[in-house]
């Protein structure tokens, strides 16, 4: 009994560091996962490196963009950050 008191608090402050940080982060991967998933043709997006432009092609872990003067480059699908709403 008296090593259990003695662990609660390490037990208690593992409890408290799950629901803060971790169980928020792999939330917010599953929404980021999702989104990239979800990817359309016509969607425009803003890349990890902040670049914006339009889904011009997708593939399974490749993703073709067009900027606004018509140049095409192709990212994987991991470097988008955000669709844009229209």
């Amino acid at each position: 009994m008296e090593m259990l008191v003695s662990l609660l608090p390490i037990i208690l402050m593992f409890v408290i560091f799950y629901f803060l940080l971790i169980r928020p982060q792999q939330k917010r991967q599953k929404q980021v996962r999702e989104m990239q998933t979800n990817l359309q043709k016509g969607d425009d997006i803003v890349t990890i490196g902040g670049m914006h432009a339009k889904v011009h092609a997708l593939d399974e872990a490749t993703i073709v963009v067009i900027t606004g003067e018509g140049t095409k480059l192709t990212y994987d699908r991991s470097s988008v950050r955000e669709v844009k709403q229209s």
